[in-house]
Parts: structure tokens; sequence; C-alpha cells
């Protein structure tokens, strides 16, 4: 019983075959897919996923690279469908990012604030997409007091020092396909520093594709082999690291 908390799974790369992907995902043992929404576009397709499938739930909200498109428009149409969509379990993905120069960094961060704003009014977790802004990041977090609804560090690239602060911060840290790249040191010393309970799996499809598929379309089925590399660091059973990890996420976004 697998949860992958973040996927693509309208993005374009699946238009062919994405009912056939789903279907390998449920005979991977995945049980249950937070599937993301970051502009209109995909908001509207990532709505139409979880409305299609019972296990397929969604997180909406503006991404830090589109953040200089959004209006206050579209900051109201996100809190109706939230407030309106059963299937909305979160906000997101929202955050910072300074590797791709798309919005500026001022304009990142009053979206970002404003979104945090909102998901506290709708008392919903948000995921946090961190690109190169680690500091900044923390600084919104704490200023905003993100701690009253807390959410996920989705893809955690930081250091063990920087998660201990996100779980103070009330956030569960979700390790992706990096976690299984032979020569990717840090995710490694996260999963073992990181507390059981505090842990979460995800695969950000069709990106970050983890070992053994490295470099080729990344899908949730995949999330299975993040489970066995974090259930290998932790010495556990991967049946077990199934288990907590898709506890965490249940409990988080209250399914």
């Amino acid at each position: 019983m697998l949860f992958d908390t973040h996927a693509h799974l309208n993005d374009e790369k699946f238009n062919e075959d994405r009912e056939e992907v789903i279907a390998r995902a449920q005979a991977n043992g995945v049980s249950y897919i937070c599937n993301i929404g970051y502009n209109r576009e995909t908001i509207e397709s990532s709505l139409e996923l979880a409305r299609q499938y019972d296990f397929i739930y969604t997180a909406i909200g503006w991404h830090p690279q589109d953040a200089i498109t959004m209006t206050d428009d579209d900051l109201i149409w996100i809190e109706k469908l939230a407030t309106e969509e059963k299937k909305v379990v979160g906000i997101g993905e929202i955050g910072l990012d300074y590797y791709w120069d798309t919005s500026p960094k001022d304009v990142q961060h009053d979206v970002f604030r404003k979104q945090i704003r909102l998901a506290k009014k709708l008392k919903l977790p948000i995921i946090i997409h961190d690109r190169e802004a680690h500091q900044d990041i923390l600084d919104i977090l704490q200023e905003e007091k993100a701690e009253e609804v807390g959410g996920i560090m989705h893809c955690f690239s930081g250091s063990p020092e920087m998660a201990e602060q996100c779980i103070k911060m009330n956030f569960y840290i979700s390790l992706g396909g990096p976690v299984t790249f032979k020569n990717a040191k840090k995710p490694k010393e996260v999963a073992e520093a990181v507390p059981l309970d505090r842990l979460l799996i995800e695969t950000d499809c069709p990106y970050l594709t983890p070992e053994p598929y490295r470099g080729k379309r990344n899908e949730s089925g995949y999330v299975r082999y993040v489970a066995e590399k974090i259930a290998e660091l932790k010495n556990i059973s991967v049946v077990e690291m199934a288990q907590i990890t898709t506890a965490n996420a249940k409990k988080l976004f209250q399914i």
C-alpha cells in the first residue's frame, strides 16, 4: 500500500498511455496518488483526474516559475475550487524557484505568501517547491506562521539540518527518485536522519525517475523503488516503509 504524494499524471508526456500508467501504478501497489495542479491549465486537468479516479486526490496552487502570471482572480478561483471540490487536499505546489529565471524574486515571494495565507484560511496543508532558495523558504514559512497548517517539503533537496528545521515547523519531508541515485549523498543522509513519522515518498512523475529507470519517463508505479531504497537505509521492511509513509500522508491530507 504505497502513496505517491506528488505526481503530474496530467502532463502531456502521458497523453498516449495515461490509463495504462495509472493501471500499472495500482498493479505496483500504489493505493493513493496526490496529483498536482500548478497553473490554470494543470489545475483543471488535475481536478478532472481526481474526479475520474477514486484513489487520486489533488493539490492546487500556483507554481513559483509562473508567479508573474498569477492574478487576484486566480487566487479567488483557487479558493473557490479548494472550498467546493472534495478531492482537493492541499495548496501547492507553491514556493520559490531561483534556478529558472522566469519570475522576479519579489513577485515569487508575494505569490508564495498569499497562498500560505489562503491555505491557513482554508485549513489545508501546503506543498512546497524549493529550488536553490532554502533560506528564503525557511524565512517566509516562519514569518507567515505556516506551522499552523504544515505540509510537505516536496522532493526535499536540503540538508539534514534544514530538514530538522522544517519538521519543527510541522512539515513532512518527502523524498523521490534522487534518493536512489548512486552518487546522491545528501538525500540518503536526509532519509537516514528524518524520523519515520515525518517521512513521505513521491515520484514527481514524469520527472526525477529513480534507478533502475533513470533517464526515462517517470511514472507513479516507480514510487516503490523510492520506498525500497529508504527502507534499506532505515533497515526496515518495504512493507513497513509503505505502511508508515501511507499513514503519514493520509493523516496530513485527512483522507
